[in-house]
């Protein structure tokens, strides 16, 4: 029996030893948007050799690698100052509104829905496209940085974050007070909201690095406190309400912001109320029985903004689990999410016609990541079946194969 018990002993200590070591296998990042489990499994398979995710890992590195050699990205960069005359005030331009070719200097400009207009992509005047790059860089580089564990990635990623929110002589103020202007009418609409968005993307690349200690605790806390007077002006400043009023995509993607930066502040409290709310403000208030949403089909690129606004309410869904709500379910007999995807599903079919004339064609591969949440929401409705219908090549390196939700 002596000698029984330390042999009983040692088998203990060995086991708990493998399971530790097995624990430590795991890696789970402290992403909020993108699926910390989905990743560390995603992980696991990209060091095991899973030849399904190398072409999207693959991607992913080309992506970083170049990265590596851009920015880093300041609203101070512009040309053309803010209409409020302060350099680290954010300024954007509406993308469909153009000069009126009726008057001498263009004023007041125009609506031309669905046509672009080049100048409100003007790096001279506008910050769209520099907060847009920056935030994708930002996204590109945690990622790579958490599959692969290069330090480079990470030093990167926190070189540009470090810039763009923490830096006195290059920081953003957290506001978007004269974003997507529309000259001749105003310094900034509430459209412009929208483009806070973005910030996501860089903000879920700050946590995918946040284990190695890239950015310092002082400086993380820097970026906690701009995200906190970020999500402050969010759901105070008059503009940003009027666009919280906003009853399309709009609408959903202000949710999306203000559920984000809610759980980001750990004001559970606000994220509850927010997601709850979702339900009648968003989902039986936009999608009809029939699956269509009006709003979206009213629109010159209706099938491109039909999947945007579904885009934007199956990300609130995702997040709305970490304060227990489910949205999946809401509607009458049948969930009225779920009748907005069986209604775009097909559609994901290039051979398949949109039933309304609209402006140029709309990325149908927008939709694998809808099928892949789909897949949480209705695992039994087998939707990923409609993923083979997108084009093979194409699709194997989407970003989203190996992370998702992403933010669009």
């Amino acid at each position: 029996m002596k000698r029984t018990l330390p042999l009983m002993l040692l088998l203990f200590l060995v086991r708990v030893t493998m399971c530790k070591k097995n624990e430590e296998v795991i890696d789970y990042p402290t992403t909020i948007l993108m699926d910390p489990i989905h990743l560390a499994t995603t992980k696991a398979a990209i060091k095991n050799g899973d030849a399904k995710y190398k072409p999207a890992f693959n991607q992913l590195i080309a992506e970083a690698e170049a990265a590596l050699k851009e920015g880093p990205f300041s609203v101070t960069d512009k040309e053309k100052m803010a209409p409020s005359g302060d350099i680290h005030d954010y300024a954007s331009y509406s993308r469909y509104w153009w000069p009126d070719p009726k008057t001498t200097n263009g004023l007041p400009y125009i609506r031309r829905d669905g046509e672009t207009n080049p100048d409100s992509q003007s790096l001279v005047k506008s910050d769209r496209q520099r907060l847009g790059t920056f935030a994708e860089h930002t996204e590109t580089l945690g990622l790579a940085y958490y599959f692969t564990g290069e330090e480079k990635y990470a030093e990167k990623a926190a070189s540009l974050l470090r810039v763009w929110f923490i830096d006195s002589a290059t920081l953003m103020h957290p506001n978007l007070n004269h974003a997507q202007c529309r000259p001749g009418h105003n310094e900034g609409t509430k459209s412009g909201v929208l483009d806070g968005r973005l910030i996501i993307k860089a903000l879920e690349g700050a946590q995918l690095i946040s284990k190695l200690g890239a950015l310092s605790p002082k400086e993380y806390s820097a970026l906690k406190a701009w995200s906190n007077a970020y999500l402050k002006w969010l759901t105070t400043n008059e503009m940003a309400l009027e666009e919280a009023a906003s009853l399309n995509n709009h609408g959903s993607f202000y949710d999306v912001q203000a559920l984000y930066f809610a759980l980001y502040a750990d004001n559970r409290k606000m994220a509850t109320r927010i997601a709850q709310r979702f339900a009648h403000k968003r989902i039986l208030s936009q999608i009809q029985l029939n699956g269509t949403m009006p709003e979206e089909m009213a629109r010159t690129r209706s099938l491109f903004y039909s999947i945007y606004n579904l885009h934007a309410m199956f990300t609130v869904a995702h997040l709305a689990k970490r304060v227990d709500i489910d949205l999946w379910k809401v509607g009458d007999k049948d969930s009225r999410l779920r009748l907005a995807l069986d209604y775009l599903a097909p559609y994901a079919d290039e051979n398949r016609s949109w039933p309304i004339p609209t402006i140029g064609e709309a990325d149908r591969m927008e939709l694998l990541a809808i099928f892949q949440m789909a897949n949480d929401g209705y695992p039994k409705g087998n939707y990923l079946k409609f993923i083979e219908s997108l084009p093979l090549e194409r699709r194997q390196i989407q970003r989203t194969n190996l992370a998702y939700p992403l933010m669009r």
